[in-house]
């Protein structure tokens, strides 16, 4: 390792003073101005990582569904996942070194990790359509070159793209070639297994103004002549996430910008790197009807569960969900599908870590991020059985087998979720407003209350029940009983000093009434500053 050589380089790469930023769940993101330091440290992490797992290692710049002047950088592991925690703890220690102390922490790393330094290291790059993602993939080529590591630039992907390049990679193409048309072809032949020859059917697509647009018209010819796509806010005009994409829909509870819609149409947004989609509708009174990652996992579970019994082998399904899905889909799943649920705390790795305990786990967040995973015990009996049992039972098991090939990656991707989805509905004969109607929300809200610190707050019961401040919890469950059908939870951000409420009642009425007097306990229990919450918001 030249230290010599990576302390000239980093020079070229200032940290700004005082910055300090921490690497999470999506990896790092702020204002794209920030990042060149980071950009390069994460090339030197990925060089590092690659040599102690004797992997290909993935960088992905981009900062999803945040506005088109931030941008970010997450690490993929070798089998397409996320990056180990441990090593989230190095990219935060190396993000923020001051420039004196860069070569001191490249070696405590290698040391602590036992880095092999004299092993080979390949890394893959991927980027975003944001005007700042060019520049800042070259500062990580500069971070991986300099400490005398290989890579590939894959230039403009989707993020759950760059997960398969980095899966194919490390399995020695068992899942797919590691290319752009590999990923096609994994994702589109399972499709075509599942539509029949008659079906003719229409999905409106709004991109978020990003690379979804790029991919998705580069992979039209794929899908079947029964499933037209038809692209809306494809990047040609429009800024990145702006009035646009799932998390503004989600968030918003209205359609986007730059999209026509007439009375029942399917639609779904993608988000900015394509791993977050959700469903949509007006009725014909003109309502907005919105289908979130609750009701997705809801249908997807509920086919699954259908052709688990038809096989009947006894393979185990669980759906898991944080606090923030609604409960209406919990009861439809538990008291009308029979399928387990388990609650887990806010974050995909959490979810994801639950649903690796089944044979087949399934996993959304409400805001539309989720995926199914196989495990390799059911995925050799599944594919065994589509070879050998009888009619009945060899069709529902190779419609599970399409399906482990439209999951084949680790995280959430909007485009295979959308396929299976579309699948799932052509062949059940589901409209959009009978998807809808398999059970209706109850009515939410979600506040936050400025605190002087949040770490006064704790919470257990995956973030359902608060133990300190002492009071806090007995607060809320008083104010719990006083409406039908509902509960409220609170849990403190994990980024700045405020508590984010959530609340569910039987009438919105009443909803925003417990979501007022929960936000006015959480003031004035937990150090809560500024101006005091108020009814009406």
């Amino acid at each position: 390792m030249d230290l010599d050589a990576v302390t000239k380089q980093s020079v070229l790469h200032a940290k700004p003073d005082g910055l300090i930023l921490q690497y999470g769940t999506a990896g790092f993101r702020t204002k794209a101005e920030h990042l060149d330091h980071v950009m390069f440290r994460m090339g030197l992490l990925a060089v590092l990582r690659s040599k102690q797992t004797k992997s290909t290692i993935g960088v992905m710049v981009t900062a999803s569904h945040n506005p088109e002047e931030d941008n970010g950088v997450k690490l993929v592991d070798p089998l397409g996942e996320m990056l180990a925690a441990s090593w989230e703890e190095h990219a935060t220690c190396l993000a923020n070194a001051e420039e004196q102390h860069l070569p001191r922490v490249l070696v405590d790393i290698s040391e602590k990790a036992a880095v092999d330094l004299h092993q080979d290291a390949f890394v893959v790059i991927g980027r975003d359509t944001r005007p700042s993602s060019e520049r800042l993939s070259q500062s990580v080529i500069d971070g991986v070159t300099v400490l005398g590591g290989q890579f590939y630039d894959y230039g403009l992907l989707t993020t759950p793209q760059l997960h398969y390049m980095v899966f194919c990679r490390n399995s020695n193409g068992q899942y797919g070639k590691a290319t752009v048309e590999g990923y096609y072809s994994s994702i589109s032949f399972p499709f075509q297994a599942f539509c029949r020859g008659d079906d003719h059917r229409t999905l409106k697509v709004d991109c978020a103004n990003g690379i979804g647009a790029l991919k998705l018209a580069e992979m039209k010819h794929y899908f079947s002549p029964g499933l037209s796509v038809q692209l809306f806010n494809d990047g040609t005009k429009g800024k990145l996430n702006h009035l646009c994409g799932a998390d503004f829909v989600k968030s918003h509870q209205k359609p986007p910008q730059g999209i026509e819609m007439r009375a029942n149409e399917r639609c779904c947004s993608f988000d900015g790197d394509a791993d977050r989609i959700v469903y949509y509708y007006h009725d014909a009174d003109g309502q907005f009807h919105l289908i979130d990652g609750d009701k997705i996992a809801t249908l997807i579970s509920s086919f699954l569960k259908e052709l688990l019994l038809e096989i009947g082998d006894g393979l185990s399904l669980g759906v898991v969900q944080t606090a923030y899905a609604n409960g209406s889909s919990t009861r439809y799943l538990e008291e009308v599908m029979k399928v387990p649920v388990y609650c887990t705390k806010t974050g995909v790795k959490h979810l994801h870590h639950k649903a690796q305990e089944f044979d087949i786990g399934v996993y959304f967040e409400a805001n539309g991020h989720g995926t199914v995973l196989f495990s390799k015990a059911a995925e050799t009996k599944i594919k065994q059985l589509a070879k050998e049992s009888e009619d009945e039972k060899r069709k529902a098991a190779k419609m599970l087998e399409n399906i482990i090939d439209l999951f084949n990656q680790t995280i959430g991707d909007a485009i295979s979720d959308m396929l299976v989805i579309e699948a799932i509905l052509a062949l059940k004969g589901l409209t959009v407003q009978q998807w809808d109607a398999l059970y209706t929300d109850l009515p939410n809200r979600q506040l936050k209350v400025k605190v002087a610190d949040r770490q006064v707050i704790s919470t257990t019961d995956a973030e359902r029940q608060v133990v300190k401040p002492p009071g806090l919890q007995e607060a809320i469950n008083d104010l719990v009983k006083k409406y039908r059908l509902s509960r409220a939870f609170v849990r403190p951000s994990g980024t700045e000093d405020i508590v984010r409420v959530y609340a569910e009642a039987d009438s919105q009425e009443n909803t925003d009434s417990l979501a007022y007097e929960v936000s006015l306990a959480v003031f004035q229990l937990a150090g809560g500053i500024g101006e005091r919450p108020q009814r009406g918001f």
